[in-house]
């Protein structure tokens, strides 16, 4: 093979593979849970609450938006959660809490250095999903905990938000889960 043929060969060779190595368009959309209570200058030191990371179904326990309906699961291939949902929910409880109490002492478990706070709260969420009704369902158990002392009791919870219909994307179910965090953070703030 001479010089010539091996430069046209490979001139070949690498305009076919800019043309089949094109870049690919990332149509994924990354969604975040958002703090509903207005913001406000925080002021208190107590309480002094860890916000722990709630157990979740493992279903819900992905990158992806799940949606459960008739005993089947429905992965989203373009919506996903932006970090992991139950740090999510930890995240947004906290800031949601120290919103209405006022403490600046109220964080997720992990941004705690040493044992500053008196309080653990401990999530168990069973469900957190669209009903057949279009309704969002968050359902569970919270407690808080005294990290000395006696053992706290729980609480059952079952919230539903209407979720309005929205064709284009999941983004309307994503604030009806806000909104449903917004609720439990308050029925959480009033029996503290």
């Amino acid at each position: 093979m001479n010089m010539r043929h091996l430069t046209c060969s490979l001139l070949l060779l690498t305009l076919t593979a800019c043309s089949v190595l094109q870049p690919v368009k990332d149509t994924a959309i990354q969604h975040l849970l958002e703090p509903l209570v207005p913001d406000r200058t925080l002021t208190a030191a107590r309480p002094a609450i860890a916000v722990g990371r709630p157990s979740l179904p493992g279903y819900l326990d992905s990158n992806q938006l799940v949606t459960r309906a008739n005993g089947q699961l429905m992965v989203s291939k373009h919506d996903l959660w932006g970090e992991p949902l139950d740090s999510g929910i930890s995240r947004v409880i906290a800031s949601n809490l120290s919103r209405l109490t006022g403490s600046m002492n109220i964080q997720p478990v992990e941004s705690f250095t040493t044992l500053d706070y008196t309080t653990l709260l401990e999530l168990k969420i069973a469900q957190f999903e669209p009903d057949a009704a279009n309704q969002m369902v968050l359902q569970g158990t919270w407690k808080l905990q005294p990290v000395t002392g006696h053992e706290a009791s729980t609480h059952y919870f079952r919230l539903l938000i209407p979720v309005p219909p929205d064709p284009t994307s999941l983004r309307a179910r994503v604030t009806a889960m806000n909104q449903a965090l917004e609720q439990l953070s308050r029925q959480i703030a009033r029996t503290r």
